[in-house]
């Protein structure tokens, strides 16, 4: 099957308006000290012109209140928004609403969407993915945290940490064992828990290297969570007992591809900025543009940077033609591959720019704290390594005879060509 990227001229005209909004209209609040009231004042507006393009969150089905795009668009939309961490809230996608806006869209009954998921397209509500624990990060059938159903209610009891944006959030979408005994992935189930119900305790934002100091300013951060003895209705549970790991799934395989193009963005960014010094300073007598490890830097990191994009568009081309499910490898590769890029290109953009570049006066150094996260996040990169090997080697079957051996080959090409070998002979 041939591989297509393109897209309508249509669309072309949305990705360029977007290109220059985003450049024009957010990059520069990063420069600001806003509160969360101001900063919302500011970005309102924002946001109406966003829905005015159409592209207001863009990532479900129109009759979902989405935008309809498939994966390939979206991930080109994300390219662009990866550019400032402001752009995809203004943009009504950022995580984690986005992803569980996707979840409910999947999973949720007709009143969880009316209740929760559409208030939250809107941008109406904030929300929270509730998964990781202190003993269960990277594998999620080490969970702990139990629902057990009490007649109509279920009862939650457990700690949860990393659950970000909780600390901001109207809503969590908690991943609980409610089957213990169930096979590894059927023990879980996602439920919906108002952040104000009686027994959920936020304890605390836990500072992390992007944001150190305690929470965010202008957005939650990632916090450590208590439930004791937290009662929701049944009809909280969303999809059937024990969807939770393939809720999350679903959940977690486009969020991965449109971190992997924001990485892109924030990576052409830093690429950006690592040329223009190298063309404008000048040590030793010339200017770094001239001196060959310098070229050598720009030139891997254009490689890696299109290999990277590339390897991305097409596991959302995947996405769209065979869904998610289908695509595990090409999207556990980029998971990978995309962070490595995104770390490596923005380091390389500091050592050009000496001490400069590790100063707050330029954004290189709070992107290279980001992206520090990013091979963690979604599944740290062994995981996704080990996955992508496992799934490659089914592939392959064990032998006793390495099967591109010589001498087996060459006996085996003899009796293959012997007519032809015996007339040689022959005429000889």
């Amino acid at each position: 099957m041939a591989w297509d990227f393109s897209t309508d001229p249509e669309f072309e005209e949305k990705l360029k308006w977007m290109r220059g909004f985003v450049r024009d209209e957010i990059i520069p609040l990063e420069t600001l000290d806003l509160d969360r009231e101001t900063f919302a004042r500011i970005t309102a507006p924002l946001k109406e012109q966003v829905k005015d393009q159409g592209l207001w969150a863009a990532h479900l089905p129109p009759e979902l209140g989405g935008g309809g795009f498939g994966q390939v668009a979206l991930g080109l939309m994300h390219e662009i928004l990866g550019q400032c961490r402001y752009a995809p809230g203004i943009f009504g996608n950022q995580a984690p609403d986005s992803g569980n806006a996707e979840l409910l869209s999947i999973g949720g009954s007709d009143e969880q969407k009316e209740r929760w998921m559409h208030p939250l397209l809107r941008g109406e509500l904030r929300s929270c993915f509730s998964m990781t624990e202190p003993g269960a990060g990277a594998d999620p059938t080490m969970l702990t945290t139990r629902a057990v159903r009490d007649g109509d209610e279920y009862v939650i009891n457990g700690h949860k940490w990393f659950s970000s944006n909780a600390s901001a959030s109207d809503f969590l979408i908690v991943m609980v064992v409610t089957d213990p005994d169930a096979p590894a992935y059927q023990r879980a189930s996602m439920i919906i828990v108002p952040t104000g119900t009686p027994g959920v305790d936020v304890v605390r934002d836990i500072p992390v290297m992007d944001h150190p100091e305690i929470g965010g300013k202008l957005y939650g951060g990632h916090a450590e969570v208590v439930y004791r003895d937290v009662r929701v209705p049944v009809e909280n549970l969303v999809g059937n007992p024990g969807d939770g790991f393939k809720l999350a799934q679903q959940r977690l395989g486009p969020g991965r591809i449109h971190h992997a193009m924001r990485w892109l963005g924030q990576s052409r960014r830093a690429f950006d900025m690592l040329c223009e010094r190298a063309v404008s300073r000048t040590a030793s007598g010339s200017r770094l543009a001239d001196k060959q490890m310098v070229q050598d830097m720009i030139a891997t990191s254009a490689a890696e940077m299109q290999a990277a994009r590339l390897l991305t568009l097409h596991a959302a081309w995947t996405m769209d033609q065979v869904g998610a499910a289908n695509a595990r490898i090409e999207i556990g590769m980029i998971k990978y591959w995309g962070a490595r890029v995104l770390h490596d290109v923005i380091d390389r953009a500091i050592q050009v720019h000496g001490s400069l570049g590790f100063s707050g006066d330029l954004p290189l150094e709070h992107m290279y704290r980001a992206a520090r996260a990013a091979r963690i996040y979604d599944g740290p990169d062994e995981v996704h390594k080990e996955s992508v090997a496992r799934r490659i080697l089914r592939g392959y079957t064990p032998v006793d005879v390495p099967t591109e051996h010589i001498p087996t080959r060459t006996e085996a090409a003899r009796a293959k060509f012997a007519e032809y070998l015996q007339a040689a002979t022959a005429d000889a």
